[in-house]
């Protein structure tokens, strides 16, 4: 009789200090799904841009098959990834879409830093009106993917922080919240992107200019 008093009491304590922290929870999820909209956003932003950068160096004559080739697939795993159907409750992306998103735009990234360094090999680029305006246009995109994902970090490890402590930990348990992804580099990010050996790649002949 006194354990089954005790067991009720506990459950209706558990219950109740739950409770306390299911609005926190529910706020600070709300938020990170806010910041992560915002690093989409930029993300697609930056995704409608680079077809006009690509377009303008070929425009220039640079027939580097093997750069182009690797941006379209990198581009389009990233859309695939944006835009694949949410699973979550709420219609929300899961944290493993989340991730998908995340690894899908670090690869994408890492073609863009080929991308812009073909300057390096092609002088004329530099002097491309259109080429150099898509690459101010881009460097603030990159600004705002910064700003964004620094942003969605903090939020998630805010929400994250509060999830894992007692008494949320309870309510993240019963409730079914999880923890969110932060929003990490691949390794190898910090390096300079190296677009390889030029004479190794395909070219083709540069189209005379009228």
């Amino acid at each position: 009789m006194k354990r089954g008093i005790l067991l009720t009491i506990a459950a209706f304590a558990t219950f109740g200090l739950s409770g306390c922290s299911y609005n926190e929870l529910t706020a600070k999820q709300q938020n990170v799904k806010g910041k992560w909209a915002n690093v989409e956003s930029s993300m697609q932003r930056r995704a409608d841009l680079i077809p006009n950068l690509v377009k303008a160096a070929q425009m220039a004559g640079v027939q580097e098959q093997e750069v182009f080739g690797q941006i379209a697939d990198a581009r389009s795993r990233l859309l695939n990834a944006q835009q694949a159907t949410p699973t979550g409750e709420g219609g929300e992306k899961t944290a493993e879409q989340k991730q998908a998103v995340i690894e899908a735009n670090n690869s994408f990234g890492g073609t863009i830093g080929r991308l812009l360094s073909l300057q390096e090999q092609y002088p004329q680029l530099r002097s491309t009106e259109a080429f150099m305006n898509v690459q101010t246009e881009l460097a603030g995109t990159e600004n705002r993917i910064n700003v964004a994902r620094t942003d969605y970090n903090a939020a998630v490890q805010d929400y994250n922080t509060t999830r894992n402590s007692f008494p949320a930990v309870l309510t993240a348990g019963l409730l079914g919240f999880k923890e969110e992804p932060t929003f990490k580099a691949e390794p190898g990010a910090e390096k300079a992107p190296d677009i390889g050996d030029p004479n190794s790649m395909r070219r083709e002949q540069a189209p005379a200019n009228k």
